[in-house]
């Protein structure tokens, strides 16, 4: 049933609906013009569909419509340019450098930027070989035109009749993410889990969390039909989201000394119970997104109020032996506050929705990123010292020296071609992710290739061969975000039966094909070692800072909140907001780093030890919004806003030690506005007791950051100095 649930999710899903609007928008074209006898017309306008649709990234229905046209005319004004220079090899060399430096830059701006930029380079070594007379130039131009705009209608007709499909596909995407994440946090339970590379396990999905809830905000919360007009689904997805990271940041505040909590419950049997409450969870979590996914009424398939009580019942068995279960009932309530979000959801119905307060409304605005088009962001990025510049150079010396070279050697102009793509495609900013792309990418091709060669050589029936084309199509743009060599190994034979259909040798073109692939995967990978190498173990400090001073000002409201001062809802999510991406760029800076060569790993124990504690510290401090929040003024005392202040005192050390980099907004203030509460009493109350043993934690938690920034300093210090002696050595 699970199978069969997954399979119905996938053909319901975002990327089989992307994959079968690409497969139409370029399939099409080519049926039809091949049935009026003019094949070659209809692959170039193929072309123009492929290239806009391939821009057609998740995100706002205004900002996918500025995608599109921008990549269509940019793809316009990159094919005049390059077919007025290719007749000559220097001037093409020249052109080839400076515009896919350009367009590399874009990368600056955003991610539709990047994606724009690629799409654009695309284009250019499509027709870097091409000599075309002047009628069949514009001709040529018309026709991708002509297929730019055929995508957009299609693309821009579903927005219009299912305004709110998209959401509800990453919605449903993002909810499965965090029932993810719970499902590794209920595996911390497990008395037989490495806790360790569980943290490591854990980071990462807060990165796919993070990547999918942004794409939802920017979705709902640009798109004037989801909340700002008097359509009751948008407001319901609205709902449904909010509770959503309502939900996450609840599944994060149960987070504890599992160690302690290991060694201190293991014995006794009690832990895996948890686990399992957990898995269930995350069950009905998957219900739900199915459910948002297929566009039906989400109902619920269990109910947890006999597992909850199993739970407390165990927990009184351990009351009565004298062992202190405070921690364990920690974990019942955070468990109930996910249940209950999980009970909200479902009792929303979009017929049912009244109007969402206007102030919600207005503040939504405030969580979007906004990410515009800022040309002094792109000048300040002219140095070696940005990873995107280091990039774009790269990319335009390896791409124009790689055509000047095979154009002197008199090398198969297809080739060149090929090469070069398979270049673009597989050179990554970093080093980590070109490796990957280059083996996925080669894999694929192999894979693929004897794949299309047993096809084109055993049937014979175009009309079957066409079929397998549009099957090879369609399944790999459907997977291209999903698993990229899985992706690849669809597409090979999609090119080889395409190139058959005009009485080319298909066997020659797929060992051309591996060959030009396995050149274009050795110069990516050689030219990320030689020319600019872009190593993450130079530039992580500047997200280390962020993240510090991102924890530092969601800590500092408790004690805003102490002081008596109100706080809005929107100023308390925006805090935790802040902490949750500037979590996910760091875990992201890690990942990256560990796929780095190993003589380029200086730190990796050190910043591994740093994101665990920083995980640890988040974690915890969400707990104490969460208790300040909820509990009265009068339940803490002195003693712990001296705990908060250590807290603050220690993380504010850490930053000091990480200067912030020239041309970064700085938002780190020293809070100074700590409240006089009462002293601690003789004899503490338990909730009181138990928010002493927290912030002593969380204090010890900061401490230990501060330690690993210092090493990190240090060995920084020690480390220039050396590079400074051996240079003046000579």
């Amino acid at each position: 049933m699970q199978k069969t649930k997954e399979i119905s999710n996938f053909f319901y899903g975002q990327y089989f609906s992307e994959g079968l609007k690409i497969t139409i928008g370029c399939i099409v074209p080519v049926l039809v013009s091949a049935s009026l006898g003019y094949f070659h017309i209809g692959t170039l306008i193929s072309l123009g569909a492929l290239l806009v649709g391939l821009s057609d990234t998740p995100g706002a229905p205004s900002h996918r419509r500025l995608g599109m046209l921008s990549t269509a005319l940019l793809c316009m004004l990159t094919y005049v340019i390059i077919i007025h220079v290719n007749f000559s090899i220097s001037l093409t060399t020249i052109v080839l450098a400076i515009l896919s430096f350009v367009f590399a830059m874009f990368a600056v701006f955003n991610a539709r930027a990047a994606t724009v930029g690629s799409m654009c380079t695309l284009m250019m070594l499509f027709n870097v070989h091409h000599e075309l007379i002047d009628t069949e130039r514009w001709l040529y131009l018309l026709y991708i035109a002509i297929g730019g705009s055929w995508y957009m209608l299609i693309s821009m007709s579903i927005l219009q009749v299912r305004p709110y499909r998209i959401a509800q596909q990453e919605l449903s995407e993002s909810i499965r993410q965090v029932a993810d994440y719970i499902r590794l946090k209920a595996n911390f339970y497990d008395p037989a889990i490495d806790i360790d590379s569980n943290y490591l396990r854990l980071i990462e999905k807060q990165v796919e969390v993070n990547k999918h809830q942004e794409l939802v905000r920017d979705i709902l919360f640009q798109s004037k039909r989801s909340i700002k007009d008097t359509t009751k689904i948008g407001r319901f997805l609205t709902l449904i989201f909010s509770d959503i990271v309502d939900l996450f940041e609840q599944s994060m505040t149960t987070q504890y000394d599992y160690n302690a909590i290991k060694t201190t419950y293991g014995q006794h049997g009690v832990l895996m119970p948890f686990k399992h409450v957990l898995i269930k969870l995350t069950h009905e979590m998957d219900n739900l997104a199915y459910a948002i996914n297929a566009n039906k009424m989400p109902k619920p398939i269990y109910h947890f109020e006999q597992d909850i009580d199993r739970l407390r019942e165990a927990v009184e068995k351990l009351d009565k032996q004298k062992i202190n279960t405070i921690p364990l009932k920690k974990i019942i309530i955070n468990i109930r506050g996910i249940v209950r979000y999980i009970d909200n959801i479902y009792s929303y119905s979009s017929s049912k929705i009244s109007e969402i307060p206007r102030q919600e409304i207005d503040s939504a605005s405030q969580f979007i990123t906004r990410d515009q088009i800022d040309w002094k962001k792109f000048r300040s990025n002219f140095s070696l010292g940005s990873s995107v510049f280091r990039h774009a150079l790269r990319m335009a010396f390896v791409l124009s020296g790689t055509y000047l070279v095979l154009r002197l050697i008199d090398f198969n102009p297809n080739g060149i071609y090929w090469t070069l793509l398979t270049i673009m495609v597989i050179l990554k900013p970093g080093f980590g992710l070109t490796q990957e792309r280059n083996l996925q990418r080669l894999i694929g091709t192999i894979v693929g290739g004897v794949i299309g060669a047993v096809i084109v050589f055993t049937i014979h029936d175009p009309a079957i061969r066409f079929v397998l084309l549009i099957f090879f199509f369609l399944t790999a743009y459907s997977l291209f975000r999903v698993n990229y060599i899985i992706a690849v190994m669809f597409m090979t034979p999609y090119v080889l039966i395409m190139l058959s259909f005009n009485g080319m040798n298909t066997l020659e073109m797929a060992k051309e094909r591996v060959f030009d692939t396995c050149l274009g995967g050795v110069i990516a990978f050689l030219s990320n070692y030689l020319i600019f190498p872009n190593w993450e173990s130079t530039q992580f400090r500047h997200n280390m800072r962020s993240l510090l001073i991102a924890n530092y000002n969601y800590i500092a409201q408790a004690i805003q909140l102490l002081a008596g001062n109100t706080l809005s809802v929107t100023t308390y999510k925006l805090a935790r907001k802040e902490v949750y991406i500037a979590s996910a760029n760091m875990g992201s800076t890690f990942q990256r780093m560990l796929t780095e060569p190993k003589w380029r790993q200086k730190y990796t124990k050190e910043i591994n030890r740093f994101v665990i504690l920083n995980h640890i510290l988040s974690s915890y401090s969400a707990n104490l919004l969460t208790q300040v929040n909820q509990a009265e003024i009068a339940t803490f005392t002195s003693e712990h806003v001296k705990l908060l202040k250590r807290t603050l005192a220690e993380l504010e050390k850490a930053i000091v030690l990480l200067p912030a980099e020239p041309d970064v907004e700085n938002n780190f203030k020293i809070n100074e506005d700590f409240p006089l509460l009462k002293e601690p009493l003789q004899e503490e109350e338990e909730e009181s007791k138990l928010i002493t043993e927290q912030l002593q934690f969380l204090s010890k938690i900061s401490g230990d950051l501060h330690r690993v920034t210092q090493e990190l300093s240090i060995e920084k210090h020690e480390s220039e100095q050396h590079e400074n002696i051996t240079l003046a050595n000579g």
